[in-house]
């Protein structure tokens, strides 16, 4: 992950030593040869794709063809949010990645410490997905948190509510249920002393109130107004639901024409052609995507 950027382009370099001066460790060698399991666990995950993520920034902001793209607005879905925080200019690289960090720990410690799990449900409607919880949960923690586009809301919760409920899925008309390759029942009440923990690590960061770019949270689909909004939206984060459908209608309706996903991967990319076929999605996620950018 990363690795034909970093040897590409020596600003992306820079990023990835810089991480491995902070956090201590040899970061960009499990991105770039891994193990897969080893980068796959939360508490590698998290850092790693907040660094790539502002490798790929650097090198958009650095090189003479792309400097001149300039966001408006950022967003970013859960752990992504911490890289709009720092696109948007609130936060410091070195304060987002302490924060990723200790965030991807805490998270994989809650886990560790209880049964849970999460799913995704294709075809089915906020309300077909809330009877299904309600059916599958017998009682045990079963809810929806991830409202990522329409059709596909994630559930979460404890194991075995969740494995009722993938069983279940089909009775209510879904398309299919997928069980997620996650730790653990993000973004629910089993996430707690992560959040507890984050609390803790935030107010040892230094985070600027908003000024030029606006940021949209994910717990409500609103701009952040403040430095204190932030911090209180980054612990809700990992136990409330994440409205990302909410965040790019909201987008959308308030005039933004052209987004940018800046990361590994195209999960966002997919997302946003399914909550509007209209929208104007540019990913740059590769080696490849960076040179169409920049004409080179």
């Amino acid at each position: 992950m990363g690795a034909e950027i970093a040897e590409f382009f020596p600003a992306a370099a820079e990023i990835f030593e810089k991480a491995n001066n902070i956090l201590g460790f040899d970061l960009s060698g499990t991105c770039f040869e891994g193990p897969a399991e080893q980068l796959n666990t939360t508490a590698i995950s998290q850092p790693a794709i907040f660094v790539t993520s502002a490798a790929i920034l650097e090198v958009l902001k650095t090189n003479p063809a792309t400097r001149g793209i300039s966001a408006d607005v950022t967003a970013g879905l859960s752990l992504g949010e911490y890289t709009a925080l720092y696109a948007a200019g609130v936060i410091s690289f070195e304060d987002a990645l302490i924060l990723c960090s200790k965030r991807g720990r805490a998270m994989q410690q809650a886990a560790d410490a209880t049964e849970g799990a999460m799913v995704s449900i294709i075809g089915l409607d906020e309300e077909k997905v809330s009877e299904l919880c309600a059916e599958a949960g017998e009682g045990k923690l079963l809810a929806a948190v991830n409202f990522n586009c329409p059709g596909q809301i994630v559930i979460s919760g404890s194991k075995a509510a969740c494995k009722r409920a993938e069983e279940l899925a089909a009775k209510y008309g879904a398309i299919k249920a997928v069980p997620l390759e996650v730790a653990g029942a993000f973004h629910t009440e089993m996430m707690s002393t992560a959040a507890d923990a984050l609390k803790e690590a935030l107010q040892k960061s230094q985070i600027s109130e908003p000024s030029e770019t606006m940021i949209i949270a994910n717990i409500n689909a609103e701009y952040y107004q403040s430095a204190k909004k932030i911090v209180e939206g980054l612990i809700k984060q990992l136990t409330c639901p994440i409205l990302w459908q909410k965040c790019m209608e909201r987008l959308l309706a308030d005039g933004v024409e052209r987004f940018y996903e800046i990361g590994p991967g195209r999960v966002l990319t997919a997302l946003c052609r399914r909550i509007s076929r209209k929208t104007k999605v540019v990913n740059v996620s590769n080696l490849e995507a960076i040179k169409d950018l920049s004409g080179s």
